[in-house]
């Protein structure tokens, strides 16, 4: 919970990620409430960019597993997921999944322009924000709690309890409900419900791997 509140505190010192956290290009009413109606109350979080890239080997010729590394150790490697890779390192229940070398694990990471197009961001509820207006994630208001709760929500929902993930196989994920991929047509690889498509198998470690998705899965509660 410490490391949660300060990535609902810390001021962003890197431009760039500031700038993948933003809203996306809607108009500001159609995403947030307006300026009169939300108080500025929470800044975006604090993340400091890896120094290198990741391969982007596809999923059928990325490199055999490596015995000796886990998902822990890999998440934070890959610049184009640093930001959902920080969300893992702040929500506990993924955090130790990904570091137990038992607990095989598929996460389907949304790349950083995904997230940066969102309405909203991942901890943002906007049943929230109709109950409790403007302040809803005011800390003095309770506001850290549904915050985390809704980021917990988030993430969980990009853990599948899986790996290796055949083709057709439905698997559970961390925040409940089935998952399954396919190949289209067009030889593209989609997870389904939602035709959310994989970029790139980036990491495949002792306990899993890591898939860059180009769009996030339904995490509605």
């Amino acid at each position: 919970m410490k490391a949660f509140k300060t990535i609902l505190a810390s001021t962003l010192v890197v431009t760039s990620s500031a700038a993948l956290l933003a809203p996306s290009k809607q108009p500001l009413s159609a995403a947030h409430p307006s300026n009169n109606q939300q108080k500025a109350i929470m800044n975006n979080p604090g993340i400091q960019l890896p120094a290198e890239e990741g391969d982007s080997n596809p999923p059928s010729t990325n490199p055999p597993p490596n015995s000796n590394v886990i998902l822990s150790d890999v998440i934070g490697s890959q610049r184009s997921i640093n930001i959902f890779a920080s969300f893992t390192r702040d929500i506990s229940t993924v955090e130790s999944r990904l570091n137990t070398p038992g607990l095989n694990t598929t996460v389907l990471a949304p790349s950083n322009s995904a997230l940066s197009s969102l309405p909203r961001k991942p901890w943002e509820d906007p049943e929230d924000y109709a109950k409790y207006g403007a302040e809803a994630y005011d800390s003095k208001r309770g506001g850290e709690d549904r915050a985390h709760r809704n980021l917990r929500r988030f993430t969980e929902a990009h853990v599948v309890l899986a790996s290796p993930w055949k083709e057709g196989e439905k698997a559970e994920r961390m925040g409940g409900g089935e998952l399954w991929w396919e190949t289209t047509k067009e030889g593209k690889t989609v997870v389904q419900p939602g035709n959310v498509e994989v970029e790139s198998v980036v990491s495949r470690v002792a306990n899993g791997e890591v898939w860059v998705v180009k769009g996030v899965l339904n995490y509605a509660s």
